[in-house]
């Protein structure tokens, strides 16, 4: 009997049980995984082996988490996570690749996903990212951030003259004065915190950058999250980049 339960019904948090649904075309992989997060105490309620099949499973059995191939036969893991975070806003997205790639980073972080993980991920390592998107954190390492600035930049010129493709800036075809109207809503200290997490510090970061307590550096990123319509950091991330908060080689906001 499929399960009805809303997305997010149960309250988030680090004793949640994350239910998880597997979406890859190798057998071996959805088999190992299932393994790995069963005998961590991890539910894993179904799988899927195309992108087709992710989102009607998905809206079936409604997952906490949604692990997600980017390569895959019928729909591509990036369509797949699009649509099924329209139809489920409260699942959490982890993708993942066999390729190491910046483009990849980046198109899945676009796409809404909460982390992105290498499938040579090791056992311990892939529990405890489910576990963390589940509280409503994403996985971003701040390497990975670091390359995917540097990527972005490449692109940013060249889209400059269109519209801004973030949710929170695109109500109009004048991306700048749509973006400078959503950074305007954030005080100054917001800013140089979002500008800090699109470099990819971590609250404890934060707040030895800052001089600020963790409590008060939480607040902030909670504040940021509101005022922007932002489900997670690594929406945050996608949003300095994609208003020029954060450029290469910089750490404050402009």
């Amino acid at each position: 009997m499929p399960n009805t339960r809303e997305p997010g019904a149960n309250p988030r948090g680090e004793t949640a049980v994350p239910r998880v649904l597997i979406a890859d075309d190798e057998e071996l992989i959805r088999t190992g995984f299932r393994l790995i997060l069963t005998s961590r105490g991890i539910e894993v309620i179904g799988e899927a082996a195309d992108g087709v099949q992710a989102i009607a499973e998905a809206e079936r059995l409604r997952p906490d988490v949604l692990l997600m191939d980017i390569r895959m036969p019928h729909l591509d893991g990036l369509q797949a996570a699009k649509r099924v975070l329209r139809l489920l806003p409260h699942c959490r997205v982890l993708m993942l690749t066999t390729f190491d790639l910046d483009r990849y980073v980046y198109a899945a972080l676009a796409a809404g996903a909460s982390g992105f993980l290498l499938k040579d991920v090791t056992a311990a390592h892939l529990a405890a990212a489910v576990r963390l998107v589940n509280t409503g954190d994403a996985l971003l390492a701040p390497s990975i951030t670091r390359r995917l600035v540097e990527r972005y930049a490449t692109t940013h010129e060249a889209d400059q003259a269109g519209p801004a493709r973030h949710p929170a800036t695109a109500s109009t075809t004048a991306g700048t004065a749509s973006i400078h109207r959503d950074l305007a809503a954030l005080t100054p200290r917001e800013r140089e915190v979002l500008a800090l997490m699109g470099r990819g510090l971590s609250n404890t970061e934060l707040a030895e950058a800052l001089t600020l307590s963790e409590a008060t550096v939480k607040t902030h990123v909670a504040r940021i999250f509101a005022k922007l319509a932002l489900r997670d950091r690594a929406q945050a991330v996608v949003l300095a980049y994609e208003t020029g908060l954060v450029t290469p080689g910089s750490s404050t906001a402009e």
